[in-house]
């Protein structure tokens, strides 16, 4: 099992951008699904969650200008960005709670992180 992150790039403030999070492998079923985002020099934080069902979490920093979804069928996740900040400038991460084929237990995987600048 593989995430695969991609959609990331430089775009001008106030820009857009709509990275996506890919699932591969044998999969039996993908809990939650989350983005987390690195800025240089900074931790990694939480700042959106979307589960199963579709009820999506964001945190305060991106409320009204992000927005989380998932696609069950194609085991895909989706962050819109809108109206973006040179703060939103950060490696974003997407991290997932899968139980694999052939697995009883939830496990954790993460993908490799694309890169999002906001810049003019």
């Amino acid at each position: 099992v593989q995430l695969q992150a991609s959609g990331g790039g430089l775009v001008h403030p106030r820009g857009s951008l709509r990275p996506s999070c890919a699932v591969s492998g044998d999969v039996f079923v993908i809990r939650n699904m989350d983005w987390y985002r690195q800025a240089p020099g900074g931790q990694r934080e939480l700042i959106a969650s979307v589960s199963r069902g579709g009820g999506a979490d964001l945190d305060d920093s991106v409320k009204g200008r992000f927005a989380v979804s998932r696609d069950n069928i194609k085991k895909t996740m989706y962050l819109q960005m809108n109206d973006l900040k040179p703060e939103d400038t950060a490696v974003y991460f997407c991290h997932a709670i899968i139980v694999p084929n052939g697995s009883f237990n939830d496990q954790d995987f993460w993908g490799q992180g694309t890169e999002v600048t906001v810049s003019s």
